[in-house]
């Protein structure tokens, strides 16, 4: 008996089946996954079919994602009896369907794909799921296999800062389709800070023609030269009413909420260079180009004159007309407060409703517009901050100063989103200082990935989700925010959507190089950070340097320099756990990480003087 030669072509079908059996490279990681025996091969035979008027879009979506992937055009039709076409991908919208609101059931045999759900919005995900296992090179093939899912989290949000600077109506398209992929579905935007105010109302143009617009810098922020008179403000830019609802549109279209955030009584300063009598002062400011001015210039909106609450009442009516959101955030941070004390209003405000003190006061100020968004049928959400002086009665918090915050507004019985600086701030740096563009602080994606939402003794109920924040002071390009946001928000969503005790780093950081070729081949910027070594210094009893290395991923070796030569496989490996001592007169460190013999990280080069900085 002899067997017959398998074709090269057949066999490497063959091979491309087992390994997509093997492991499902999804991310989020799904609630439950059964793998089957078989495959579906996806061909210009394939139909997309959709049973429901709802889903005609999601249908074209799909269809036009996949010639993306793949360059295969797949037909769309409607028909009621989607499910009985063979060889077709089935979008069945089944009110008698088990599924949680944002479930879904994703079911690949042989001979077909169904993707099942009781809402559109489920459906949308399970496509998300589906459009993850198409492979990007070579054929379509897409293992057998059933996927009962849903969200732990109905707060899955980002946010981006285009206040700091601005980015266009496309680029914020751009990011809302890069995030649907991993099932987010919450964009906070920035839109108004210090240094921009991006967001028309047509009642108060000066915000937009003055705002807006900023003299041009470069450079370190907050190390930037002021604006200097005469200087043309020529930095900027904004949203029309007519593209912010173009925006709204795009992303309800893909199940995404837009969570507009106006940042007052501090934060204000683009306001007030646009209206001077804003602010307590009543000086004339221009709008910060990053520049130090807390607690030098006013930039906090006067809680003492009335005509503050009906500038407001303005800004929040067309803002409420505009974003059909529930809530509407008006930030509540880092409010300087030296300028209340010296304002006669503020403190006439204060000694009329019995405040004792300028806390109490801005608590006074966040009751108010609480009362001010209802009326306007909306929720009021701030940060943390606004818990101080009093927490107003129906308010959502946005805890940011750790979890605490968050913790307090909970045990209160009000809503709570968490996005904590320690876990969720995507502005800080990812890697070694040395090798990153400057920011502060630093958050590697291994941190983000152990992000709990519900601390213990915590009601889940009252825990909404939790989201990401880029703040765009370091983040002066598109480019540049991508890099910032991927891969820590694969960590994000992972945690957010994910049930807690299906995470597992080892599975995570093997899906997550998949999902970076994936990005790679949509030229959609990212970081490698997570290969890089780390740097541990320390000292000894005496005050010598000592360095320890470690990475955050498995399985890869470190090779290291003193001598200011490069390091490659060929130079020291070091030894888990151990402690280097550095040898006499030497003044520069290098160290690269290696896996199966070819280099996975960056060289990373650093002074001995720094890292003894750092220890200090």
């Amino acid at each position: 008996m002899t067997c017959k030669k398998l074709t090269s072509g057949l066999f490497l079908v063959l091979l491309v089946v087992f390994a997509n059996a093997q492991t499902i490279h999804i991310i989020p990681q799904p609630k439950q996954v059964e793998i089957r025996n078989g495959y579906f091969t996806m061909d210009q035979k394939t139909t997309i079919t959709y049973n429901d008027p709802q889903l005609k879009f999601l249908a074209g979506y799909a269809s036009q994602t996949i010639e993306s992937l793949n360059k295969l055009h797949l037909p769309v039709k409607s028909s009621k009896a989607a499910s009985l076409f063979p060889l077709s991908i089935s979008l069945i919208l089944d009110d008698k369907s088990k599924t949680a609101t944002e479930g879904y059931v994703l079911t690949v045999s042989p001979t077909a794909i169904t993707v099942k759900g009781t809402s559109s919005k489920g459906l949308f995900y399970g496509v998300q799921s589906l459009l993850q296992l198409i492979p990007i090179h070579g054929e379509s093939i897409i293992p057998a296999l059933e996927i009962q899912d849903e969200p732990r989290f109905s707060w899955r949000g980002l946010l981006l800062d285009v206040s700091r600077h601005f980015f266009t109506l496309d680029q914020v398209k751009k990011l809302i389709d890069e995030m649907v992929i991993y099932k987010f579905n919450l964009l906070h935007l920035h839109l108004s800070d210090d240094q921009g105010w991006r967001v028309e109302i047509k009642k108060l143009p000066e915000l937009t023609r003055v705002g807006a617009w900023r003299v041009p810098r470069t450079g370190l922020w907050w190390d930037r030269q002021p604006p200097q008179d005469g200087e043309a403000a020529t930095y900027g830019g904004f949203y029309t009413q007519e593209q912010i609802r173009e925006l709204v549109a795009y992303a309800s279209a893909r199940h995404v909420n837009i969570l507009p955030e106006i940042d007052v009584p501090g934060h204000s300063l683009s306001a007030i260079a646009a209206y001077p009598y804003l602010s307590c002062t009543r000086l004339p400011y221009k709008v910060n180009p990053g520049s130090k001015f807390y607690g030098i210039d006013d930039d906090a909106l006067c809680a003492g004159r009335d005509s503050t609450f009906e500038f407001l009442n303005i800004v929040f009516t067309e803002i409420a007309g505009l974003f059909p959101f529930e809530y509407i955030h008006i930030g509540g941070d880092e409010c300087f407060k030296g300028f209340w004390k010296k304002c006669e209003d503020c403190q006439k405000r204060m000694k009329d409703n019995g405040l004792k003190d300028e806390n109490e006061l801005q608590s006074y100020f966040i009751k108010r517009l609480e009362k001010m968004l209802q009326e306007k049928g909306k929720k009021l959400i701030g940060w943390d901050e606004i818990l101080e002086g009093g927490l107003a009665p129906n308010a959502a918090v946005m805890s940011w100063r750790g979890m605490d915050g968050g913790i307090a507004a909970a045990k209160s019985n009000h809503r709570v989103v968490m996005s904590p600086t320690n876990y969720a701030y995507l502005d800080l740096y990812q890697g070694d200082p040395a090798l990153e563009p400057p920011t502060y602080s630093l958050l590697r994606l291994k941190t983000v990935y152990a992000f709990e939402p519900v601390p213990h003794g915590v009601d889940s109920t009252c825990v909404l989700g939790g989201q990401g924040n880029l703040w765009a002071e370091s983040v002066p390009t598109f480019r540049h925010a991508e890099y910032m946001f991927w891969p820590r928000s694969f960590a994000l969503a992972e945690v957010l959507w994910a049930p807690r005790q299906e995470r597992n780093w080892t599975s995570f950081v093997s899906r997550t190089e998949v999902q970076l070729d994936r990005l790679a081949n949509a030229d959609i910027n990212f970081s490698r950070s997570f290969y890089d070594a780390i740097i541990i210094p320390s000292k000894d009893e005496k005050g010598n340097l000592l360095i320890r290395l470690d990475t955050e991923i498995e399985g890869l070796e470190i090779h290291y320099t003193f001598d200011n030569t490069y390091p490659d496989h060929h130079t020291p490996l070091y030894q888990k756990g151990e402690k280097l001592t550095i040898p006499k007169d030497a003044d520069t460190f290098r160290v690269i990480t290696y896996r199966d013999g070819k280099p996975i990280g960056r060289i990373i080069t650093v002074s001995l003087a720094e890292l003894l900085k750092r220890v200090n």
